[in-house]
Formats: C-alpha cells, structure tokens, sequence
C-alpha cells in the first residue's frame, strides 16, 4: 500500500531571523522534517508562511493527505481564508499533525474551539516521554519512554477537548507533566497534536521524535468511506406504511 502524499507547513521566520536556529536547520525545520520523511519512502513536499497562500493553494491541499504543521511567532500572519481552507479539508478527511507552539495555530484552534492555552517555561530542562498507550501505531518501534536532553516546558493544564486517545504523557526535569501527545477526529480528519520542537534544540534530529512523526502521518492517513454532507433523502430506503 502507498504511503500518504504530505505536506510539511512551517512558519520560516526563525530560521531567517535567529542565526541559532539557523545553524541547527539550515534550510529550515520543514525541509529537515520533509527529508526523513522522505528516506521511509513518503512523497513529501513542503510550504512556507511567506509563499502566495502560504504554500495551501487548493491543488496543494487536494494532493496533500497529511498536513504537518509548525508555527510560533507568526500565528496572526495566517490568513483566516487559508486556516477555514485547512479546517474544510480536516473535516473531509486531510490529516492533520500540529507541532509544539501550533498549539496556537488558527487551524488547530478551529478544530478543537478552545483556546489552547498552557503554561510554559524556557530552560532547556529535560523531557522524558512516557509512552502510555504501548500498541498504538504512533507509537510503534518505542520503549516504554524515550528522553529529550534540552527542551522548552509545557505544563498542564492544556485548555484542549478530552484527547480520543492519549498515547505520550511528558514529565519535565522541574517536575512538571504534560498531555504530549494527543489525538483526535474532527468530521472524517484524523488530527494529532505532538509537543516537542522548540527551535532553538535539535529536537527533529533526533531519531525518536522522527519514528513518532513517521508513525504518525501513516496513523492519520485518510480512511475511504462516504463523504460527509446534509442531502434531502427524498426517497425512503424502505417503504413507510
């Protein structure tokens, strides 16, 4: 069976902005994410904030199954045309797979109508993530855990809906937890939210965090079945005495 045609979406203002973050990606997290994606034999494109309609024209979506998304400090910058665009696609069965600080994202928001809201720190502290539903297919090839040595925190509460399914729980170094790794349907869309990726830690280099990514453009891969729609059924599939 093919593997799921994706689209890595990434802000690309930091790589420009922070020498830092440049040395860490080069050519920006979207390429560095699209690359391994591309050596386990996904067809894997990208798109950036500043291209005319952020990269998401409707060709680019009707040929995308899986939509991975990356922003942080440009979430306002999205035009609400392209965020309702993305949001129309997930309900008719585009994946969706936000990242770290898309928490934010106005794609992400829409779909889970809360506010996204959690507490952070910056101290480049260590993450431990526990895998808590061993068996499910995002979290196929693991451990029991994997580690981060430098991230940024997120702790609770993560003012997001009940997860569907709950498949990584992170405990940090200054003793805060957080829901990491998170899924939901929204309509006929599979959408996973995974918290790593702070820009400033190598933290898409690491082979862990690749397998849960790989993993998880195959888990949210479309699934065939009827559309989704309101239609007039005029004529009763059994006669009605």
């Amino acid at each position: 069976m093919s593997l799921p045609r994706v689209t890595v979406w990434n802000e690309f203002r930091h790589e420009k902005k922070n020498p830092e973050v440049a040395a860490i990606y080069p050519d920006g997290m979207h390429e560095t994410i699209a690359r391994f994606l591309r050596a386990e034999g996904f067809p894997a494109r990208t798109a950036t904030l500043d291209e005319p309609e952020h990269g998401l024209s409707e060709a680019v979506l009707a040929e995308t199954d899986v939509l991975i998304w990356w922003g942080h400090m440009a979430h306002d910058d999205v035009l609400d045309a392209i965020a309702e665009r993305v949001q129309q696609r997930v309900w008719a069965g585009m994946g969706l797979i936000v990242l770290h600080s898309g928490h934010y994202s106005k794609p992400f928001r829409r779909l889970m109508g809360t506010s996204g809201n959690l507490q952070w720190r910056e101290a480049g502290e260590k993450e431990r993530l526990w895998v808590v539903a061993p068996g499910h297919p995002i979290t196929a090839g693991l451990g029991e855990y994997f580690e981060i040595p430098h991230v940024e925190m997120y702790g609770e509460p993560f003012d997001v809906p009940q997860p569907d399914e709950l498949v990584f729980v992170s405990w940090f170094q200054g003793g805060e937890v957080f829901r990491s790794g998170c899924c939901w349907r929204r309509g006929r869309g599979r959408v996973f939210y995974f918290r790593p990726g702070h820009e400033t830690f190598p933290i898409y280099h690491q082979p862990e965090v690749q397998r849960v990514l790989a993993n998880a453009a195959r888990w949210a891969a479309p699934v065939p079945g009827p559309a989704i729609g309101i239609a007039n059924r005029k004529e009763p599939l059994e006669p009605i005495p």
